[in-house]
């Protein structure tokens, strides 16, 4: 992959109630909102394989595994906007 490629898991995430919205960007940092909190947590993160590694910019460290296109980050469940389950959109 070329350096000015983004990795394939850039962009946005989002829960399928759309209440957290987390958008990795291309240059390692993202941004997460919940509700009407916009940037309620912003940082940086790295990728390995299919695994990602968060650090908060308070220092917080968290984790994640995108499998079958859905990212598991600890509690979350989320999804590339556009393709959340039909199902959870209407729950």
């Amino acid at each position: 992959m070329d350096t000015d490629t983004p990795h394939p898991f850039v962009g946005m995430w989002v829960t399928a109630d759309g209440h957290i919205r987390q958008e990795l960007l291309p240059d390692g940092r993202y941004d997460e909102a919940r509700g009407g909190r916009r940037s309620a947590y912003t940082g940086r993160y790295t990728v390995t394989g299919n695994h990602i590694d968060y650090v908060d910019d308070t220092g917080f460290t968290a984790t994640g595994d995108v499998r079958d296109g859905v990212l598991y980050h600890e509690h979350l469940v989320l999804y590339r906007e556009g393709d959340t389950p039909e199902a959870a959109r209407h729950a």
